[in-house]
């Protein structure tokens, strides 16, 4: 299933894009409105996009009434991401969200670098939202922390129904005049090419570390980037700071997608799933 990184793409200002993917995910919402961080919040790197938005969004209210309908009506299955700074605040807009049947799953947005403790962090979030909802959880972790299979396990015992890996990781950028930050908050989150290889590696590690399907993302470009997260252990793959440049990306990635896998004798994605564990599979039966 093809998906988008949240925040990546605004469905209502193109559908068409959306519509050509397996199931949209919103920006992440929270409880309270919230404006936003100082602009500059975009900058663009040698090797990606720094962003920080601040988690700018309407709030759960506004969302229900407005953003929802609309978004229902583009004819494709809904993820709602949503956040918060406790776990009943999590808890609070998923207990919202689950009479509403326009909402086919939810992202929780527990990437938590900051805490004391991200394993236990993940651990009261899922489970307060899992008390919450009948719906389908997805908590999106951090690489950023120190033991990221010991965050994802916590998020299963939890209650998780699957990953989502991985977030943005922590970046500044200098104005080349100025050797000033070029974002307004200084430092941002890291999106992009450079991002893959960290993303392939938190997929490989938390296949072998729990049963969840995984939703890949990060640095995802082309047909061979998603074979390369199914290869490692992705059931699902999400676009992301692509969409921003090219937004015809989800037709293109599917196509060479397509030429990858009749290239090497698959006949279709399943048979690539979890490819990348065949030698480690091998080496522990010999």
């Amino acid at each position: 299933m093809l998906l988008n990184a949240s925040g990546c793409l605004d469905a209502l200002t193109a559908p068409d894009v959306a519509r050509g993917l397996d199931a949209f995910v919103t920006k992440t919402v929270t409880p309270e409105p919230r404006d936003g961080n100082t602009p500059v919040r975009i900058a663009e790197t040698d090797v990606g996009m720094l962003n920080s938005i601040g988690l700018a969004n309407p709030g759960i209210d506004r969302f229900l009434t407005r953003s929802l309908p609309a978004l229902a009506k583009l004819g494709v299955p809904i993820w709602v991401s949503v956040g918060g700074f406790t776990a009943d605040e999590y808890a609070e807009i998923c207990s919202r969200l689950d009479d509403h049947a326009e909402v086919a799953a939810i992202e929780l947005n527990v990437s938590c670098p900051n805490v004391e403790s991200p394993t236990q962090g993940a651990m009261e979030i899922v489970a307060s939202a899992r008390l919450a909802t009948r719906k389908p959880l997805w908590a999106k972790l951090s690489a950023a922390v120190p033991d990221l299979t010991e965050v994802a396990r916590a998020a299963h015992d939890a209650g998780a129904d699957g990953l989502a890996l991985i977030n943005t990781l922590r970046g500044l950028a200098l104005d080349e005049r100025t050797l000033q930050p070029a974002l307004g908050p200084a430092v941002g989150g890291l999106s992009g090419p450079a991002l893959k290889p960290v993303a392939l590696a938190a997929v490989y590690a938390c296949h072998r570390a729990t049963d969840l399907p995984i939703v890949g993302m990060g640095g995802v470009q082309t047909g061979r980037d998603v074979l390369e997260f199914v290869a490692a252990g992705a059931r699902h793959v999400a676009l992301g700071t692509v969409l921003f440049a090219d937004p015809d990306a989800p037709v293109r990635v599917r196509a060479e997608l397509a030429a990858e896998l009749s290239a090497r004798g698959y006949a279709d994605v399943d048979d690539a799933y979890a490819t990348a564990h065949a030698h480690a599979l091998s080496t522990a039966t010999t």
